[in-house]
């Protein structure tokens, strides 16, 4: 039976303050754990109810994981998991792809991005300081799992983008057609928040803004939606 103390902790983890001082944060779901488990991700603690695999978990009632969960509908299980933030160095922008979000605030985007950055094999993903905590629950649970297989970063992107040699391709409504871009196996590509696109500091670091065709009548595009398709471009052009 968890204590109040016990339930309050674990809730508490919803807040960015809370995750930071207990170095901790909350991944939810059977499929998503289990594959932590078996890849030896690392794991701090693990709540389920009777349904579970008890031999590596806290056993709690249905009521219980109704308390600690962070969904409308709780899974049979919950983990905590230590918050690392990794280092990165410079010289690594230089080598491979890289997707930089900046100040993409949608955790629900956020999380997305490292599903597709997952899925296309893009070296590393890095957060600007004002992005969607990589840690808050909707991001972990809108990335399905990849939040363990990319590597992701929480910078200044300002002065990363600085030192960095390789292109640096910025995602805007007036830039240069995707299509036309030629093989680019190292790049940063930049996308900007969901409002007001690039910031005004991170400008005049974009050697080429480039843009995703229009043919119909919609605004813009979805942050996510918009670097899945830019990633696929970017993937994809050597096999034309």
């Amino acid at each position: 039976m968890l204590t109040k103390a016990e339930i309050q902790r674990i809730r508490s983890l919803q807040e960015k303050k809370s995750r930071e001082l207990n170095r901790l944060f909350v991944v939810e779901g059977a499929k998503v754990i289990s594959e932590l488990i078996k890849s030896k991700y690392p794991i701090a603690e693990i709540y389920a109810t009777k349904n579970w695999n008890l031999s590596k978990a806290t056993l709690v009632s249905e009521e219980e994981m109704l308390k600690i969960s962070h969904l409308p509908t709780p899974s049979e299980v919950l983990a905590l998991c230590p918050v690392v933030h990794h280092e990165l160095k410079p010289e690594t922008l230089n080598q491979g792809l890289t997707l930089a979000l900046d100040t993409v605030q949608d955790p629900g985007n956020v999380g997305a991005l490292l599903r597709i950055a997952d899925w296309y094999a893009i070296d590393r993903v890095i957060l600007s300081k004002d992005c969607a905590d990589l840690f808050s629950p909707k991001v972990i649970d809108s990335s399905k799992g990849s939040f363990a297989r990319v590597k992701t970063y929480s910078l200044d992107l300002e002065s990363l983008l600085a030192e960095a040699s390789v292109p640096i391709l910025g995602c805007d409504l007036r830039g240069d057609d995707i299509h036309t871009l030629a093989y680019t196996p190292n790049a940063i590509l930049v996308i900007g928040s969901e409002g007001k696109g690039i910031s005004p500091n991170l400008r005049s670091k974009i050697t080429r803004f480039i843009t995703i065709p229009k043919y119909g009548s919609a605004e813009s595009l979805n942050a996510a939606i918009a670097g899945a398709i830019v990633c696929d471009v970017l993937k994809n052009t050597k096999l034309k």
